[in-house]
C-alpha cells in the first residue's frame, strides 16, 4: 500500500474513534482541540510510517501521539491542573500505547455515544449532520459543502456554533433512553449520509469510496446491537444500504468511470449483500412503522431481484416513490418517480410528472435535473431542448467522473 492510501485507509477507519475516545477522557467541550490532535496525529504517520514502516499496533500508535499532543495542547489552557489530574491520564498515555485489544472496544462505545452527542437536540438539523461528518468522519470543510449542497461558509459557521453550544455540555456518560430515543433520526440520517458519500462521491479523484460505505455499514451494526437501536427504522436502514452495497462492484468500470444501473453487469452484484439487505428488509416490516428507508429499500430491491433493466418492476418503483413523497416530501424524491413513469408509461408521462414542479434552487441548479429532462426531452423528440439541457448538466457536474459519466451517457442515446 502506498503513503498517501495508507494515511488516507487510516484517516476514514480511525479518525472517528479517535476523536471519540479522546473527547470521552477530556470532555466535549475540548472538541476542537480533539480533532486538531487526531489531524496531527494522522499527519506524523503519513511522515513516519514510510520510512520507519507501520507499527505492530497502529490504532495505539495513533491514539498515543494524539493523546501526547492533546496533553500539550490543553497545557496551555486556564483549567490545567484539573484537566491533567482528574480527566487525563497523561502518563499512561505517554509512556505506553494502550492494551489494543481494550482500546478496540472502547473505541466501539467511544463512537456510538459521540454519534448521538453530534445529534444534540439544541442543534438544528443541518448542523447535526455537520458536526458528526466533521467530528465521526474526518469529512473536509469542502466535502461536507459539496454533500449538503451548501458553501463552506456556511459549514465553517455551522461548525463553530455547533462548538460553542456543546462547550459547556458534559453528558457522555449521562445519555438516557429519552436522549437515545429523541436523537435516533438524526443519527440515521448521519449514518445514510456517510454512505451516500461513499456511494456517490463529490471528491474530486474518487467516483466511488467503497471505505466510507464500509464505514457507514459499521455504524449501522454498532448502532442495531444497541437496544434503543433495534427498531424498524435502523433495520429498513441496513436494509438500504446493504442492497446498494451490493452493486457497488458493478458501478465501476476497469478504468475507475461511473456505469449506470441499465449497463451494469448484474453476475457482478454481490449475492450475499443482496440476501442480508433482504433479510434486513423482511425484519423492518415488523410492526406498523413506516419511514423513508423502508420505501428507498423498497425501491433498491426492486433493482436488486430485476434479472434485467427492461424486467424491472418499474411500476412497484413508482408506488414506492409516492409512498416516499408522502412520508418524506422533496422535489428530488418527485424527480426520481418521473424516471420510473418514464420507464413505465414512456417519457411524455415522466414530463407530465414535473410539469406542475417547481424546483428548488438546489435542485433546479443540480446536474441531476437537468439530465434527467434532456433524456426525458429527447425521448420526445424535443431536441433543442434536449440540448439545452445536456449543456446545463455539464456544467453542474460536481466532479470528473460525474461529467464523463454524462459525456458517454448523451453520446450513447444520441447514437440511438
Amino acid at each position: 500500500m502506498s503513503a498517501p492510501e495508507l494515511v488516507e485507509d487510516f484517516f476514514r477507519h480511525e479518525y472517528g474513534r479517535l476523536v471519540a475516545t479522546l473527547v470521552r477522557r477530556v470532555g466535549v467541550q475540548h472538541l476542537a482541540a480533539v480533532e486538531d490532535a487526531v489531524q496531527g496525529a494522522l499527519l506524523t504517520a503519513l511522515q513516519s510510517w514510510p520510512l520507519r514502516g507501520r507499527p505492530k499496533q497502529p490504532s495505539a500508535w495513533l491514539y498515543t501521539v494524539a493523546s501526547n499532543a492533546l496533553v500539550g495542547q490543553l497545557r496551555q489552557g486556564r483549567r490545567r491542573q484539573e484537566l491533567l489530574d482528574q480527566r487525563l491520564p497523561v502518563a499512561s498515555a505517554v509512556q505506553a500505547p494502550p492494551d489494543i485489544t481494550v482500546l478496540g472496544s472502547e473505541m466501539q462505545d467511544d463512537l456510538l455515544r459521540l454519534l448521538f452527542v453530534c445529534c444534540h437536540e439544541s442543534l438544528p438539523e443541518q448542523t447535526q449532520v455537520v458536526l458528526a461528518l466533521k467530528a465521526l468522519c474526518g469529512f473536509s470543510v469542502k466535502e461536507i459543502a459539496q454533500r449538503l449542497l451548501v458553501r463552506q461558509a456556511s459549514v465553517y459557521k455551522r461548525l463553530e456554533r455547533a462548538r460553542a453550544r456543546l462547550r459547556d455540555h458534559r453528558e457522555l456518560d449521562d445519555l438516557g433512553p429519552a436522549q437515545y430515543e429523541q436523537r435516533m433520526p438524526a443519527v440515521h440520517r448521519i449514518i445514510y449520509a456517510v454512505f451516500t458519500e461513499g456511494y456517490l462521491s463529490n471528491h474530486a479523484s474518487q467516483a466511488i469510496r467503497s471505505e466510507l460505505c464500509r464505514e457507514a455499514l459499521r455504524l449501522g451494526r454498532l448502532l442495531v446491537q444497541h437496544p434503543q437501536g433495534q427498531i424498524p427504522e435502523t433495520f429498513a436502514l441496513l436494509a438500504l444500504m446493504h442492497l446498494h452495497a451490493a452493486r457497488l462492484g458493478a458501478r465501476e468500470d476497469g478504468a475507475g468511470g461511473l456505469v449506470l444501473l441499465q449497463d451494469q453487469d448484474r453476475s457482478r452484484w454481490d449475492a450475499h449483500e443482496i440476501a442480508e439487505g433482504l433479510q434486513w428488509l423482511q425484519r423492518s416490516a415488523e410492526g406498523d412503522r413506516f419511514c423513508r428507508y423502508h420505501a428507498e429499500a423498497g425501491i433498491a430491491a426492486e433493482h436488486c431481484l430485476a434479472p434485467s433493466f427492461e424486467q424491472t418492476g418499474w411500476q412497484r418503483i413508482v408506488q414506492c416513490y409516492e409512498l416516499l413523497e408522502r412520508i418524506s416530501p422533496s422535489a428530488l424524491h418527485t424527480l426520481n418517480r418521473a424516471v420510473a413513469v418514464a420507464e413505465w408509461k414512456g417519457p411524455q408521462a415522466g414530463l407530465q410528472v414535473l410539469a406542475g414542479l417547481e424546483p428548488p434552487t438546489w435542485l433546479q441548479g443540480s446536474y441531476m435535473w437537468s439530465a434527467v429532462l434532456a433524456d426525458l426531452h429527447r425521448r420526445c423528440g424535443h431536441e433543442a431542448k434536449a440540448a439545452r439541457y445536456r449543456e446545463l448538466a455539464l456544467d453542474a457536474a460536481p466532479s470528473p467522473a460525474v461529467r464523463a459519466l454524462l459525456r458517454r451517457r448523451f453520446a450513447q442515446t444520441l447514437c440511438d
